[in-house]
């Protein structure tokens, strides 16, 4: 009997740890979280395009199993993995429902939350588990030359109400008639393997954060599909790579209230040096092109130009989706831009009264490249007859200049065919910069220096003066170089 009475309360005991522990599953399974924040994209006088994903946890797996660096670096082959939530860094999404509200606020108010209860919110939305958990929003209506505050909150698809929150910031432009001071950021080539910063990510992002940024470009690379750690030649290991390194603090802080365009290039589309067509592994040419605006807040096309006041517009352009094949003999039909965006380029910047014009493009348009092994951009003698074009364009407009990514290594440079000036912003890190040596400076460097950090810009009216200041940093923001652009007798 007295057996009996154990193992009967041994059983209850059993049973009620389980209820509880069930609920407990239950519960958790419920709670979503956000742990990649949000990216603001896109960002206009009037408008601007929030992204979000749900997430299972709200952090990467910090602790989880380390990917095999060296296996199958030849091949460039991923290994199968069984179970990718267990592995170190990853960040598994989750369906759900997100919702957003934003509302003006004053650049002297730090608390963000000040009026967040008087906004209308929108409606809920589900992720979709189709585009990895993701939702974009579309904030249109906005005011000019203003600062905002925004709320993204996310509940299950059960929930009544909201278990996550991440509140975030942003300025849109002035208008084409105002002068106003412009600060912006460009950066290129980021991998996780590579962050500088082993907890919280790549030590740049702060570093841009001090500058108070109007808004920010990324060039490109964003992430390596194919570099170790995983090899990313499938959908799965693609997606893996970009949450896990927008997991990452500084990263996520830095998006959460900065104003941002995304740019792609090779290796964030598919692979070294690809154009259409291609595939590396099981990921094809296609879905690398739907996964990068899957990624990133973006509108429907992928080049585009934007006006940032009186003084400044800068053009983004597509690198990947238009191109002719490396390999193809150059001549008038080879193309980087393809015919339609070239002809939008040149309409445009002669539409433009806009002081200052930018072009910012995923790779040098100027260069110089280094001598062997690139046949990839307009600067290498394979899109010679094309870059002759866009560079002898270029030169003829007033006041405009290039800022390009691709390169893992910062320059300044002028063209000596025709005086166009341009900057390469270098890579994200140290560990980042490679390919080219001060033993290759030339008579068309004006600066170069083999490590990594970011560019900057300040466009701003000294003395009455239009002027624009471009600076690159190294990866703590010091200041290795400075180029002072004034404009004279304007108004």
């Amino acid at each position: 009997m007295k057996c009996n009475i154990l193992q009967y309360l041994s059983m209850s005991f059993v049973l009620i740890a389980s209820f509880f522990c069930f609920n407990l599953m239950a519960n958790a399974e419920q709670n979503v979280q956000m742990a990649n924040g949000i990216k603001i994209g896109e960002v206009t006088p009037s408008s601007a395009v929030i992204w979000t994903r749900l997430t299972q946890n709200a952090e990467r797996n910090i602790n989880g199993k380390p990917f095999p660096y060296n296996v199958n670096r030849k091949k460039k082959k991923s290994l199968h993995f069984d179970n990718l939530n267990i592995m170190e860094g990853a960040t598994p999404g989750v369906s759900g429902e997100v919702r957003i509200a934003y509302w003006p606020t004053s650049s002297n108010d730090s608390n963000l939350s000040n009026g967040k209860s008087e906004k209308v919110w929108s409606n809920w939305q589900p992720v979709n588990a189709q585009l990895d958990y993701t939702h974009q929003f579309t904030l249109s209506s906005l005011g000019v030359g203003t600062d905002y505050a925004v709320v993204v909150e996310g509940r299950p698809l059960e929930g009544k109400t909201a278990t996550v929150e991440v509140l975030g910031s942003f300025h849109t432009a002035a208008k084409s008639q105002t002068a106003s001071k412009v600060t912006f950021a460009v950066v290129t080539g980021q991998d996780y393997p590579r962050r500088d910063d082993k907890q919280n990510g790549h030590k740049i992002y702060p570093q841009m954060q001090k500058l108070g940024l109007d808004f920010f470009v990324h060039t490109g690379d964003i992430e390596y599909y194919d570099k170790p750690a995983p090899y990313a030649d499938n959908l799965e290991l693609a997606r893996f790579k970009w949450s896990r390194l927008y997991a990452m603090p500084f990263q996520r802080d830095f998006h959460n209230h900065t104003a941002s365009y995304f740019m792609k290039d090779d290796h964030d589309t598919l692979k070294n040096d690809a154009w259409p067509g291609q595939t590396y592994g099981d990921l094809t040419w296609d879905q690398g092109l739907a996964l990068f605006k899957e990624q990133v807040p973006m509108g429907e096309k992928t080049y585009r130009t934007i006006r940032w006041g009186k003084d400044l517009q800068i053009w983004l352009v597509e690198g990947r989706d238009f191109r002719s094949p490396n390999n193809m003999k150059d001549g008038p039909d080879k193309t980087i831009w393809g015919t339609a965006q070239k002809q939008w380029f040149f309409d445009t910047v002669k539409q433009s009264d806009a002081t200052f014009k930018i072009l910012i493009s995923p790779t040098p348009i100027v260069g110089p490249d280094r001598k062997k092994g690139k046949n990839d951009n307009h600067a290498n003698l394979a899109f010679k007859h094309e870059g002759d074009e866009i560079r002898t364009f270029i030169s003829q407009q007033k006041n405009m200049f290039t800022v390009v990514g691709d390169r893992h290594w910062q320059y300044a440079s002028v063209d000596p065919a025709t005086g166009l000036k341009e900057f390469s912003c270098g890579p994200t890190a140290d560990a980042h910069a490679q390919g080219f040596s001060q033993k290759e400076k030339s008579s068309m460097h004006n600066f170069l220096r083999i490590k990594g950090g970011f560019l900057s810009g300040v466009v701003d009216r000294i003395e009455g003066v239009p002027t624009v200041t471009m600076r690159h940093h190294g990866v703590d923001g010091t200041v290795y170089y400075e180029d002072i652009i004034k404009v004279e007798n304007s108004t």
